[in-house]
């Protein structure tokens, strides 16, 4: 791909598919998009509402007390020790900060970018828009000499894979050796599902236990918008390796990337209060115990999906087909195709949509003929 040109957007060839669905009796299913559905927690809102007067200019590394909540949240849910206010950093959402990381890290020509095999698409996008090459692979030995960024994502989006901290520990190494940043993307680390993760947390690539005490060049993402219902608030953060952080920081402030005081506030409630968080996972799990027994009984097998907000499905055909399928259905997934080329034949869908809607494409999922 050419230096700044861009792929069309893929969701745009859905079209079909979501007016196929749309034409269900029943009514449509958008299990396609992990966008939260469920309410803003009063604790936040209020937090907000009370953070109006902003007259003054925020500051691009965030409010003391922004910067205090987020090393204690990690220190408290993370079981990430020996943070400080000066290795965190909040931004405006975690995308854009996936989507800039190579630009803001200095990366070019003849720079590779590695991220996983099942992929969020906008890591390869990061590198595609500083001319960097990007590479999927989730094997360490396979990555090259010229590896300058890692990205790992665990949970992952889409198939919830989670890395447990040997692999996270083998990965960082390797990216030690290669002089490059590794960077894990964590914003579903709150949603363990199944064996041991149903009880112990999820670690974090900034946990000691992997750094042993030493986060040069790593660096973990987190965002409020899947435990807190704040999508529409745009706030995240990364923590870990000081001087990254601190380029990081320089960058941003010439760009003028600062988060506004408002959503500061708000974001301080939200690392402060757990019981909102414990409610939210009860919520997507009740939706998951219902939808993925339902693809089961259709016919659908469940790779990986230990974690995270997905479930990662395949009939064993093309995915294309069972978009197909699923839209005569009512229900719209995502393709596996808008995650790498090496799962054709999966598909995602979502646990963001409400109870009542779930109920409904489970019920019709358990009716649906075979394949």
């Amino acid at each position: 791909m050419a230096l700044g040109a861009l792929p069309d957007y893929p969701w745009d060839l859905m079209a079909p598919y979501r007016e196929r669905a749309a034409a269900h009796p029943g009514g449509v299913v958008d299990l396609s998009i992990g966008s939260p559905v469920d309410p803003t927690p009063d604790v936040v809102r209020e937090a907000l509402a009370a953070a109006t007067d902003a007259h003054a200019y925020p500051q691009t590394v965030g409010t003391p007390a922004l910067r205090r909540a987020i090393v204690e949240w990690f220190a408290r849910r993370r079981g990430v020790t020996g943070l400080d206010e000066a290795s965190v950093l909040p931004t405006i959402g975690s995308k854009e900060l996936v989507a800039m990381l190579p630009f803001m890290l200095g990366l070019g020509v003849g720079d590779v970018v590695v991220h996983p095999r099942a992929a969020y698409p906008t890591y390869e996008m990061g590198a595609v828009l500083a001319g960097a090459t990007a590479m999927a692979s989730d094997d360490p030995a396979d990555w090259p000499a010229a590896t300058r960024l890692v990205w790992l994502n665990s949970p992952a989006n889409p198939d919830g894979r989670v890395l447990d901290v040997d692999e996270l520990r083998a990965a960082r190494a390797r990216a030690r050796e290669l002089g490059a940043v590794i960077v894990s993307d964590e914003c579903y680390a709150e949603l363990g599902w199944d064996g041991r993760w149903a009880t112990e947390p999820v670690p974090s690539l900034l946990d000691p236990r992997v750094t042993d005490g030493d986060d040069v060049h790593t660096l973990a993402i987190y965002s409020l918008s899947k435990q807190s219902n704040m999508a529409g608030y745009r706030g995240a953060f990364v923590a870990g390796c000081r001087d990254t952080i601190a380029r990081l920081t320089n960058v941003r402030k010439h760009a003028g990337l600062m988060l506004p005081a408002p959503l500061q506030a708000a974001m301080v409630a939200a690392l402060g209060d757990d019981e909102h968080v414990a409610a939210q996972k009860e919520r997507y799990r009740a939706r998951r115990d219902r939808l993925r027994p339902a693809l089961e009984s259709a016919g659908f097998r469940i790779d990986h999906s230990e974690g995270g907000l997905y479930l990662w499905a395949t009939e064993g055909r093309d995915g294309w087909d069972s978009i197909a399928r699923l839209a005569d259905l009512g229900i719209v997934a995502g393709p596996g195709y808008f995650y790498g080329v090496h799962f054709p034949e999966h598909v995602r869908l979502s646990l963001t949509a409400s109870d009542e809607r779930v109920e409904v494409a489970a019920g019709r999922l358990r009716a649906a003929p075979a394949a």
